[in-house]
């Protein structure tokens, strides 16, 4: 039996629910950010599986560079043109070559993220709207050896690195995921006008929430200035309904804020993404891996999407915290809030963490000693699992972003 260094101690700070005022925000899939990072995650995934089925083991790679250069467009009232295309760089590393096999790991990554972009981006024409391209190199010489060692049980860890989760959401966390996500699943089936690229902030300060929205409007369903004003409208109105389901504080929602009506300056595209005019987009520069951003919490700038699932921190211990804390939260009575970080050490077992430090805040009654056995025995089996995350990963059942 493997003992794991696990410390568990008070949180040293209030629960985020307490404090005066908590901002959070999400930035939605068709965001230049998020474009990056669904791309390098799905290009890891194609990796992944390419891999397994060639060799039976996943290979050394990580896709978690990619980039987009923004395009240039005039979009119009019932449809304009894209000016100059969206360009997006494939970058990382990858094997190429392993027992006597060549790898089209190229092939590969292209063929994924243009199917990421036809799933995600309907409106985006792949023929004349968007250049892909890739350039991956081979991997460190090292770090391939550390990475396929045979007979490990456990793979080791690549770098000296940390995750962090917490749980439970609050109340404004759970608004801001499920605006964006619900505008898309339910909203957009009959709103064809809007676009795929949302960005939701949140600010609670006392017990009002505000709900800033920003969405993306495509121009060849939306005919004149009153369609978009309607189109605005109903969203507006449809997160507004959708606030009250998760809190019974105020919710103010304010949508397209920077539109001035009487000069036409309005959120109006062609793509349905602000990335076809002047906004760049980088992995890891967005959602963290539990799909927000939370000043209010401890976070990690480590980018989740695009790493490989197997050994990689910076993916892993960033999926696993976040679990561990969901966990525990649903299975231990008593926590108002929960913080862990899973720090690692290159070279050692990922389910043996150089330290697993997780910081709880009880309910009034609750001690932490009274809760204490409980959390460990929660934590440790979720590292004797972690081979769970990586599993899931490359089946895309955990979101990276």
């Amino acid at each position: 039996m493997t003992e794991r260094n696990i410390r568990i101690q008070a949180l040293d700070r209030g629960a985020v629910e307490d404090q005066e005022v908590e901002i959070v925000e999400r930035k939605g899939i068709g965001h230049p950010d998020s474009i990056c990072d669904g791309i390098a995650e799905a290009v890891s995934r194609a990796l992944a599986r390419e891999y397994i089925d060639r060799f039976g083991k996943v290979l050394h790679y990580n896709t978690d560079e990619t980039q987009l250069v923004a395009g240039d467009a005039a979009p119009a009232f019932g449809g304009g043109d894209v000016i100059e295309p969206i360009y997006l760089l494939i970058v990382g590393r990858a094997t190429k070559a392993y027992d006597g096999q060549s790898i089209p790991v190229d092939s590969i990554a292209l063929s994924a993220a243009r199917e990421y972009l036809r799933e995600t981006l309907p409106n985006l024409d792949l023929e004349s709207d968007v250049i892909v391209d890739v350039k991956l190199g081979e991997g460190s010489g090292d770090l391939q050896e550390v990475f396929v060692e045979d007979g490990e049980a456990v793979p080791m860890a690549n770098d000296t690195s940390f995750g962090v989760g917490h749980a439970p959401l609050t109340e404004p966390e759970r608004i801001v995921l499920n605006t964006e996500r619900r505008l898309h699943a339910e909203f957009g089936e009959g709103h064809p006008a809007l676009g795929e690229d949302e960005k939701v902030m949140g600010k609670r300060e006392g017990d009002i929430i505000d709900l800033t929205v920003a969405a993306a409007m495509v121009d060849a369903y939306v005919p004149n200035m009153d369609a978009y004003r309607a189109e605005v409208e109903a969203v507006r109105e449809f997160v507004t309904d959708l606030a009250v389901e998760y809190t019974d504080r105020e919710v103010r929602v304010h949508v397209n804020t920077a539109d001035d009506y009487a000069e036409g300056s309005i959120y109006l595209t062609t793509t349905g993404t602000s990335a076809e005019q002047g906004d760049d987009g980088s992995v890891g520069r967005g959602n963290r891996a539990n799909g927000l951003i939370t000043p209010n919490r401890s976070m990690s700038m480590e980018a989740t999407s695009g790493k490989n699932p197997v050994n990689h921190i910076g993916k892993i211990y960033n999926l696993l915290s976040n679990q561990i804390a969901a966990d525990v939260v649903e299975n231990v009575e008593g926590i108002r809030d929960l913080r862990v970080r899973l720090l690692s050490q290159i070279g050692s077992p990922i389910d043996a963490p150089h330290v697993a430090d997780v910081h709880v805040t009880t309910a009034a009654g609750v001690g932490l000693g009274d809760i204490e056995q409980e959390v460990r025995d929660i934590v440790d089996d979720d590292l004797a699992h972690v081979a769970d995350v990586t599993e899931r990963t490359i089946q895309g059942e955990l979101t990276t972003f």
